[in-house]
């Protein structure tokens, strides 16, 4: 007679498939050549940039970049032993994962679109919202998050560290045999800022190779200082070369969806019960709808509220969709959105005003996007611009010429009293923020 397996049994069967896909689809993810530590090198790498911004408390060494490696692809790191640093941060998609917002254990889905780890040592904070200081301390909110790594403490994930026999040896070189969670940290932080990208067509171009870009990108360059007002925030110069200013602004990309005031007290009420720690800010920025209220959840300074950090514009192709919370499928939809002043608000960066960018202006300006491509990305880039390229000739959700060009509503461009504005805003005074 035939033994009958029983549900518990084809349960731990299908649990341990699971676990062994994911540690080959990691492990096959770690020896991609794009995973690996980058040459300095590099036309345009900021050389004088990059000295200032390694901690003098944790030194880049080889040893340590390897381990940090292998910790980075480790799915051990999260509680069911699923999801690495990588899922969310793969090297074939510019160290992202392409979706809108993240996918983390049990298939659970967070609030923000994963930040690019490509040239990430050069942000002055971490996150969309800026909550943690350095790459090191950003480790944690991935770790702790429900959503994401689902650990519940800390403790839990130095002990699985020490349990496996692997890390002992280059533990013991790197860091005297220590297994600690600032260990952990220091490693990873080490091997994520060996992720550099220049070397892109443009950086040629600036250092005197007229031919690098085409002529539709140089004038993308024209509009990009001039009408477009992108030099505002994506600031470029040779000893910056970062094409941000690594400071957060609100350009009303949540307004579509969030009653600001009403938000931002119930944030105010539910930080001054939690005191406002790092995991606290950690969920209710990925796991809320607070989300969309940004660094007004570090900062709790009014002026703050929809806030959210300068990204840089390096390798836009391959870090797509775009903004905090990937809501924008193609180049064309962003610079629609900013040509029509972004979305009003109470809260609006004073530096949103429509453009009135023609649609050769907006072509010019993503040809010269396209050209802050990192030559290891050059084919994936090329295959989605022509993918965006052939959506925004049918689907253009934020294009509002009229509204461009000052040509609706009773302000410059904007429909109605308040503008462009989202659900809601104007039914509360946002001066009684604090108030009653």
């Amino acid at each position: 007679m035939m033994p009958t397996l029983r549900i518990p049994v084809l349960a731990s069967v299908a649990a341990a498939l699971v676990l062994l896909c994911a540690a080959a689809l990691a492990a096959a993810q770690e020896q991609n050549p794009l995973a690996a530590p980058k040459s300095h090198i590099q036309v345009g790498f900021p050389a004088e940039l990059y000295s200032w911004v390694i901690p003098p408390d944790n030194p880049q060494s080889p040893a340590k970049v390897a381990l940090g490696r292998k910790l980075f692809f480790d799915d051990s790191l999260s509680a069911d032993g699923t999801v690495s640093c990588d899922q969310c941060h793969s090297p074939t998609k510019g160290f992202t994962d392409q979706l809108p917002t993240s996918m983390g254990i049990h298939k659970a889905f967070g609030q923000r679109n994963a930040p690019t780890v490509l040239n990430a040592l050069f942000n002055t904070l971490q996150f969309w919202d800026g909550r943690a200081p350095t790459l090191e301390r950003q480790t944690e909110g991935p770790i702790l998050n429900p959503v994401e790594m689902g650990n519940k403490n800390l403790e839990d994930v130095v002990a699985k560290v020490k349990s496996i026999a692997e890390y002992q040896q280059p533990f013991q070189q790197v860091f005297d045999g220590l297994i600690t969670l600032v260990n952990i940290e220091k490693a990873i932080a080490a091997y994520e800022r060996t992720q550099i990208a220049f070397d892109t067509p443009f950086d040629h171009f600036m250092a005197g190779d007229q031919n690098a870009i085409s002529a539709q990108a140089k004038h993308g360059w024209d509009l990009f200082n001039g009408q477009g007002r992108c030099m505002t925030c994506h600031g470029w110069n040779p000893t910056q070369p970062l094409f941000t200013d690594n400071r957060f602004h609100n350009i009303g990309v949540s307004a579509h969806k969030s009653d600001f005031v009403p938000l931002a007290r119930k944030a105010l009420a539910l930080i001054q019960q939690g005191g406002g720690g790092m995991q606290q800010l950690d969920q209710l920025a990925i796991q809320t709808d607070m989300s969309g209220l940004g660094r007004f959840l570090v900062t709790k300074q009014p002026h703050d509220i929809g806030a959210f950090r300068t990204m840089g514009l390096r390798n836009l192709l391959v870090t797509e969709p775009y903004f905090h919370d990937g809501s924008q499928q193609t180049l064309w939809d962003v610079i629609d959105h900013y040509n029509k002043g972004g979305v009003q608000n109470p809260y609006l960066d004073g530096g949103l005003l429509p453009l009135g960018l023609s649609e050769s202006d907006e072509d010019d300006l993503v040809a010269f996007l396209a050209t802050l491509t990192s030559p290891e990305y050059a084919d994936a880039a090329k295959e989605e611009l022509d993918h965006q390229q052939t959506r925004a000739k049918t689907d253009r959700p934020q294009r509002d010429t009229a509204a461009a060009f000052g040509k609706t509503g009773l302000g410059p461009g904007f429909k109605g009293p308040f503008g462009d504005i989202g659900p809601a805003q104007n039914q509360e005074n946002p001066a009684l923020l604090g108030g009653d």
